[in-house]
C-alpha cells in the first residue's frame, strides 16, 4: 500500500470512516512526511522511516501529556510504529509567526510576548518532562554525553569543514574536540533535553506556544536548549532582545534550581558554540549533500552568529578557534557579509550650495547644522585653513562648543547604527552642514566618522565635498 493509503486504514480503523481528503504538507528538516487528514476530526498522519525513532516519539508525546504540557495526542498508530496519527495543531510555526520581526530586526510586543511564552515553558519542559521520564526510550543516544558530543563535533568537520576545502590538521582539531566535551560535560543534569528547540518546532495554538519534533530529545544540561532556541540562524534575534529572553529564562528556570548567573552565562556561551558549529554540519549535510535549498541559504546567518561569538576568546579552544576564524574569512562568506554588512556615508558641506543627496535611494539619515558652533572662519589667520589642521582643531576645541555638540551627536548616531546593524540594515548617512563646508563640518565629519569606525567596527566613506577630499575607514 501507498503512504496515503496506509494513513487512510489507520484513520478509518480510527474514526469508522475514511478521510474525506488527504493533502502532504511541506516536508521538515527530517525524513519523516507529514499529511492532513481532512475529516471529522482532521487529523496528522505521520510516516517516518526509522521505527525506533518513531517511538522514542509516541513514547515522549503520551509521557509530556500525563505531565500536562503542550503537546499533540497521539490517537492511533501502526502496529510496526511507521505509521501514526495526531491532534492537527493548525498550520501557525513560531517561526512564521515573528516572521515580520526576523526580517525586519524589530520585533512588535505580539512577537515579543510569544518569545517570552516560549521561554518561560523552556524550563517546565525541562524538569516536568523528566520526573518519571524512561530516557531508555530515547533515540540515538539515552543522553548527551561525549559519544554524542563528538558525533556533532566530526558531523560539523566531515559535512561542513572540509566541503569548504579549508586546510587543517586534524589531531589539533581532534585536541580541542575533546577539551570542549569536557567544558560541556561539566555541567551534567538530570533534565531533559529537547535537542532541536527552535522556533521551527513550536507551533502557536490560541495565542500559546505547543511543541513538536521533540524525538531526537535525551537526558542532559539546560544550556543546549537555551543556546539552540536563542540563536538560531535564521531567527535574526538582536542582541537587546535576546538578552531580555534569556532574563525571561532564568526567571523561570529559578522556579526548579538556584542560578548563578555569571556560571550560567559563562557556561552558556560554550554550548552556543558547540551548537552553532553542530548546527552548521546539519546544513552541510541537508544543503550541501541533499540539495534542499533552506539549509543552503541558512549558512551565512550561523556564519555570522559564529562571527560574532569569535569576537570573544575562547581560551580553551585556541587551534579550533583559529580553524573557524579562517573558516569565516573565506571568500563566499566574507562576499556575502559585504553585502549585509552596514556602511555609514559621513559629509561636510556648505548650506549654500545645498545639502548633499543620499545616493542610496533610501532618502533618511541625519543632517546636522553647525552654525550654532563658534566659527573659527570669522576670523582672517584661519581661512586658509579647514577642520582637518592643527589651528582650526585647536581653536574649536579650546572654545568647547564642538565638543560639546558632538557628544549629543554620538549619542543620536550610535544608537541609530546599533539598531541599524541588529536589523541588518546596510546604509546610513549623516550630514554636516555649515556656512563655507570648511571648518565645523569637516571637524564634526572627520571626528565623527572616525569614532564609528573604532566604537563599531564598519566602513565609513567619509567625504568633505567642499574640499574634494575622499577617505575610506574599511570594516575591521
Amino acid at each position: 500500500m501507498t503512504i496515503t493509503e496506509e494513513l487512510n486504514q489507520l484513520y478509518t480503523r480510527y474514526t469508522g470512516r475514511p478521510a474525506l481528503r488527504i493533502d502532504e504538507m511541506p516536508s521538515s528538516g527530517s525524513n519523516r512526511r507529514y499529511f492532513r487528514l481532512t475529516g471529522d476530526p482532521t487529523l496528522i498522519g505521520v510516516s517516518g522511516e526509522s521505527a525506533e525513532e518513531n517511538r522514542a516519539f509516541l513514547y515522549m508525546a503520551a509521557h509530556f501529556r500525563s505531565k500536562g504540557l503542550p503537546v499533540p495526542q497521539v490517537v492511533a498508530q501502526s502496529d510496526d510504529s511507521i505509521f501514526y496519527l495526531q491532534e492537527d495543531l493548525g498550520d501557525q510555526l513560531l517561526f512564521n509567526a515573528i516572521e515580520k520581526g526576523r526580517q525586519t530586526g524589530v520585533f512588535d510586543e505580539h512577537e515579543k510576548e510569544l518569545l517570552r511564552k516560549t521561554m518561560r515553558l523552556l524550563p517546565v519542559v525541562q524538569f516536568a518532562g523528566a520526573e518519571g521520564m524512561d530516557f531508555s526510550f530515547c533515540y540515538p543516544q539515552s543522553e548527551f554525553n561525549s559519544r554524542s558530543i563528538l558525533w556533532d563535533l566530526n558531523y560539523f568537520k566531515y559535512c561542513f569543514l572540509k566541503a569548504t576545502g579549508i586546510e587543517f590538521q586534524e589531531n589539533k582539531l581532534e585536541d580541542d574536540f575533546q577539551k570542549m566535551t569536557d567544558v560541556l560535560l561539566r555541567s551534567g543534569s538530570a533534565t531533559f533535553l529537547y535537542r532541536d528547540f527552535q522556533s521551527r518546532n513550536v507551533m502557536v495554538k490560541d495565542g500559546e506556544p505547543w511543541l513538536i519534533d521533540f524525538q531526537g530529545g535525551r537526558k542532559g544540561p539546560v544550556y543546549y536548549d537555551v543556546a539552540s532556541f536563542l540563536w538560531q540562524a535564521k531567527a535574526n534575534y538582536p542582541d537587546s532582545l535576546r538578552q531580555e529572553l534569556l532574563k525571561e529564562y532564568i526567571d523561570a528556570l529559578r522556579r526548579y534550581q538556584p542560578v548563578d548567573e555569571s556560571y550560567f552565562y559563562a557556561q552558556l556561551r560554550h554550548f552556543v558554540l558547540f551548537r552553532t558549529l553542530q548546527v552548521l554540519g546539519a546544513y552541510g549535510f541537508r544543503g550541501y549533500f541533499e540539495k534542499k535549498p533552506h539549509f543552503i541559504q541558512s549558512v551565512p546567518f550561523a556564519i555570522e552568529n559564529l562571527r560574532r561569538l569569535l569576537q570573544e576568546p575562547y581560551p580553551e579552544y585556541p587551534y579550533l578557534c583559529d580553524v573557524l576564524r579562517r573558516l569565516t574569512e573565506l571568500k563566499q562568506f566574507t562576499d556575502d557579509l559585504q553585502k549585509r554588512r552596514l556602511v555609514v556615508k559621513v559629509t561636510s558641506f556648505a548650506y549654500k550650495k545645498g545639502i548633499p543627496e543620499d545616493p542610496s535611494g533610501n532618502g533618511g539619515g541625519y543632517v546636522f547644522d553647525c552654525r550654532a558652533v563658534n566659527n573659527p572662519g570669522k576670523y582672517e589667520r584661519y581661512k586658509p585653513f579647514t577642520g582637518l589642521d592643527e589651528p582650526v582643531i585647536r581653536f574649536l576645541e579650546e572654545d568647547g562648543e564642538i565638543t560639546q555638540f558632538l557628544t549629543h551627536v554620538y549619542a543620536l548616531v550610535d544608537a541609530s547604527v546599533k539598531r541599524y546593524m541588529e536589523r541588518g540594515f546596510t546604509s546610513l548617512s549623516v550630514c554636516f552642514g555649515c556656512t563655507g563646508g570648511q571648518h565645523r563640518s569637516v571637524y564634526s565629519a572627520q571626528h565623527l566618522a572616525e569614532h564609528l569606525n573604532q566604537q563599531f567596527g564598519i566602513q565609513v566613506n567619509l567625504v568633505h565635498r567642499e574640499q574634494n577630499i575622499e577617505q575610506i575607514f574599511k570594516a575591521r
